[in-house]
């Protein structure tokens, strides 16, 4: 977390926004997805169901992790596979479709290339239907983002860094990141303070 954790994050709330409208320069490649995870169309429509405030009934399920869990979602979500949570293991978020961008940051000389699912596809994946979202790092640091940036702007739940996977040490192994080049609007200090690195727990709050 270097020396000020995975950082504050500000206010909450959001606009109405259709899934897939979404503008920015990214790099996609659409994998296949395992059955675990929910198809194409579905997960648009969850999106669009966020954005609403409106329930989606779930269509199809989570399976269980096989690998480590790297990721735990929490909170308002509507699909789950543990419990009260949706749990993730690397391998279920590689069969999301994968997005890459390239950027500068306050935490890196250079621009770095970032790749993972759309933070959005992931919260689609579980029916997240809150508004704020409670980042967890791995030393408990916590941050609240607005759900609607992750509508708004073509957030990554990175989860490699220049094509190779992230260490604890640099930011991993997971990490929220902005396209902070895409567009002006997002090169302040407001929007750095919500790029969350060492990701382990996402809580989907009011």
């Amino acid at each position: 977390q270097g020396s000020r954790g995975a950082f504050p994050g500000l206010e909450c709330g959001f606009g109405m926004i259709r899934a897939g409208s979404i503008p920015g320069r990214l790099q996609t490649s659409e994998k296949g997805t395992r059955p675990m995870i929910s198809r194409r169309h579905f997960m648009v429509a969850s999106a669009a169901s966020v954005a609403l405030g409106v329930a989606t009934p779930p269509v199809f399920a989570l399976d269980r992790p096989k690998g480590k869990v790297v990721l735990t979602v929490s909170g308002k979500i509507g699909i789950r596979n543990a419990g009260t949570a949706a749990e993730f293991d690397m391998d279920m978020l590689a069969a999301l479709p994968q997005h890459s961008f390239s950027t500068k940051t306050p935490w890196y000389p250079e621009a770095r290339k970032f790749t993972g699912p759309l933070l959005r596809e992931v919260l689609a994946a579980v029916d997240a239907q809150g508004k704020t979202l409670r980042a967890i790092a791995l030393n408990e640091y916590k941050v609240d983002l607005p759900l609607g940036d992750a509508l708004k702007f073509n957030l990554v739940l990175a989860r490699l860094m220049d094509d190779k996977p992230m260490p604890v040490r640099d930011k991993g192994p997971l990490f929220i990141i902005y396209p902070f080049d895409s567009d002006e609007t997002l090169r302040a200090e407001r929007y750095y303070s919500r790029a969350a690195w060492q990701v382990k727990t996402i809580d989907v709050l009011e």
